[in-house]
Parts: C-alpha cells; sequence; structure tokens
C-alpha cells in the first residue's frame, strides 16, 4: 500500500491529465449533435482535442515549453474550427491547469511570458469562436489568469519557504562550526594551562634537584653526575616545552606571568562579582582537602565562567556558589536567580561549551539549564580519583 501510495502522489497529475483528455474527445465525439459542437470532420477532431491536451505530459521534461505548447496548440486549432477548443469541458479544465503551471515556473520572466501567451491564445480562441460578445472577449481570458496568478503566489509562497528552510540550515552550519571553534579554543586554552601548572612543577624540580646536587660532597661524583644529567634534562624540557607554549598562544594573547588561579581564589573572584554589582554567596560543604592543581584550575574556570555569565548575561540580582568535596569527587553547583545562561565571556553563547569540554577532560558530569523555581543552575562533577592524586 504504501508503494501505491507512493505511485499516486507522483502520478495524480498525470491521470488527471490523461482523464481530462479522454474525457474531451468522448464529448467531442458523442455530443455531436449539439448547436455549439464543432464543424469538422472526427478525424480532425479527436486527434487535435487528445493532442491538444496530452502535450501536458511532458511537463516533467519541458516545465514552460509543455504547457505553452498547449495554448499555442489550441490557438492554431481554433483558427481549423472555432467550436473545438471552448466546446468540450475537459480541454477548459487543462487549459486552467496549462495556465497554473505557467504561474508556477520558479523562472519569473518565463512566467511572465507564460502569463502573454495564456492571455493571448486565450483571446484568438474567443475570437475565432462563432457568435463570440465582447465581454467573452475580455472576462474568459481573466479568469484563465487567475488561474496563472494562483501557480504564481503558490510559488511565491514555495520559495520563501525554500528560503527560510536554506536559512535555517546555514544558521546550524554556522552554529556547528561555532561550536567546533568554541570547543578547539577551550582545548587550547586547557593545554596551555596545564602546559603553566605542568612547567611549574618541573622548574620546582630542576631548582630542588640543582640544591641538592651542590649540597654533595666531593666523594660522591657519580651521583653529582647524575644528578646534573636530570637537571639537564628538566632544563631541556622547560625549553621545549616554553617553545611549544609560545606557539600555542595567539598573537594576542598576553603571557600569564603570575600562578594559575585555584580554589583559594574563589573567595577573591566572587568579592569582584559582587563590587560589580551581583551579591554572590559561597558555601562549601565537606572537608576541603589538597586537590591536583590542574583540578582545582579548571574548577576555577568553571566558576568564573557560570558568575560571569550571571552577571553580564542572565540578569541575575543574587547568585549562590557551592563547592561540596567528596570522598572521590568535586562538586560545583552556580546557582543564579537570572533570566536563563546562554552567553558568556568566551563567545556568543559557547561559554558553556568551554565549561563541558573541560568537565569532560576529566571524566565529569555537567548539567545546565533552567531550575523549576526559577533562575539557572550549572552543576558540575570532577572525579578526583586517577588524577595523580
Amino acid at each position: 500500500m504504501s508503494r501505491f501510495g507512493q505511485v499516486a502522489r507522483g502520478w495524480w497529475f498525470d491521470v488527471l491529465i490523461v482523464v481530462l483528455a479522454s474525457a474531451a474527445v468522448l464529448e467531442v465525439a458523442i455530443r455531436r449533435e449539439h448547436s455549439d459542437a464543432p464543424q469538422t470532420t472526427l478525424w480532425f477532431c479527436i486527434p487535435a482535442a487528445a493532442v491538444v491536451a496530452l502535450v501536458l505530459l511532458a511537463r516533467r521534461r519541458y516545465p514552460f515549453g509543455a504547457p505553452a505548447a498547449f495554448w499555442l496548440l489550441a490557438a492554431a486549432t481554433s483558427f481549423v474550427d472555432g467550436r473545438l477548443i471552448p466546446y468540450p469541458a475537459g480541454l477548459y479544465l487543462a487549459g486552467m491547469l496549462a495556465a497554473f503551471l505557467l504561474g508556477n515556473l520558479r523562472d519569473p520572466v518565463l512566467a511572465r511570458v507564460g502569463l502573454a501567451v495564456v492571455i493571448g491564445s486565450m483571446a484568438t480562441i474567443i475570437l475565432n469562436q462563432p457568435g463570440h460578445s465582447p465581454g467573452q472577449v475580455v472576462f474568459i481570458p481573466l479568469l484563465f489568469g487567475i488561474a496563472w496568478l494562483a501557480g504564481f503566489a503558490l510559488n511565491a509562497r514555495a520559495e520563501q519557504a525554500d528560503a527560510a528552510e536554506a536559512r535555517a540550515a546555514q544558521a546550524e552550519r554556522e552554529r556547528e562550526t561555532a561550536a567546533r571553534i568554541a570547543v578547539a579554543e577551550e582545548r587550547a586554552r586547557i593545554a596551555r594551562e596545564l602546559h603553566d601548572i605542568v612547567a611549574h612543577a618541573v622548574s620546582v624540580m630542576v631548582l630542588q634537584v640543582g640544591a641538592v646536587r651542590h649540597k654533595l660532597s666531593e666523594d660522591l661524583a657519580d651521583e653529582s653526575d647524575a644528578l646534573r644529567g636530570v637537571e639537564g634534562a628538566g632544563r631541556t624540557a622547560l625549553a621545549e616545552m616554553r617553545r611549544l607554549l609560545a606557539a600555542m598562544r595567539d598573537d594576542g594573547d598576553d603571557l600569564e606571568l603570575g600562578p594559575q588561579p585555584g580554589l583559594d581564589s574563589v573567595g577573591s573572584l566572587v568579592a569582584e562579582v559582587a563590587r560589580a554589582g551581583l551579591p554572590v554567596a559561597l558555601h562549601v560543604e565537606g572537608e576541603a582537602a589538597p586537590l591536583p592543581r590542574a583540578i582545582e584550575l579548571s574548577a576555577y574556570r568553571i566558576v568564573q565562567e557560570a558568575l560571569t555569565n550571571a552577571l553580564k548575561h542572565a540578569h541575575a540580582h543574587r547568585a549562590d556558589v557551592t563547592l561540596r568535596y567528596g570522598p572521590d569527587d568535586l562538586r560545583i553547583e552556580v546557582r543564579d536567580d537570572g533570566s536563563g545562561g546562554g552567553a558568556t565571556s568566551n563567545g556568543p553563547g559557547y561559554g558553556l561549551v568551554g565549561v563541558r569540554e573541560r568537565v569532560k577532560i576529566y571524566g565529569g558530569t555537567m548539567t545546565a539549564g533552567a531550575a523549576p523555581e526559577g533562575g539557572f543552575v550549572l552543576d558540575a562533577t570532577l572525579p578526583l580519583r586517577g588524577d595523580g592524586r
């Protein structure tokens, strides 16, 4: 049945044309005694009526040529017998379809040419019809012009729908591209921050190895040489990391000379946001314990992003930051009473993408959205196991 439905939807117009052509031929053949019937022989009338109507079957290959040929053939036939084209109702309805098809053309120039063909051909047919009145010469072509106008209006609506669909598809592609760019930028930022953390740790290690080496006595020459090798390898690693870090930074990025912030800096961040006009309450639950530096930095960035969003874009009047220390994870909840969290400081609507990327790196979870009681809630969990703790 579904196969039959597909065929019916694809060929119903062709079936309609065949039915109208058959009806026109039967009417010409059966009603020969009517006073308005064509006067020429059936050997001409029947093939002429069939050809005029069936030419519309070529509309798929010739969307302009087929309906235009209908009208031109109809006008030419009227010079042989002026009664043939106006007489059968099937040709009348087929003419309506041909006018509609010409109006429905995607090319507006061809559509307007088609209107001229419809009006001119119909006027010629009426003029060639015996006993026509002046009103028929005006109003009958106008009626077919209305059919053309219906096709033209439907095509304009279809073009608007296609344009809207194209704009929606383009907007979706732009959103996907922007999201990918936001993820790439956030990954680069995270990599730079981790390089800073690792470089600081390696620097401390190199300094400590150097201090130990200088305190060794002269009879421990082998140990001193081994430590000198470790110190040299550390300095080489630092140089390579600084070179890579410099290549990763954009030209407009300022070199961060200060230490990377951590959870001990959240209090200062909260105070800074409060001074900017958004009161923030900080809550700490559980026993605070030293965490890996990278986890602390990511937790700070998550809080920073959420508060920036609440301050600049959510029109919030109050926010709450909750840090919950668990045995295996750190949970961060930032809640405000604003209108939503679409845009953030990292770009037009993609700051949450960066937060999600940070959480994803550590295998955590994140939810962000409107709270049932109103406002916006960002909830992120960072696991602590397997992080080198």
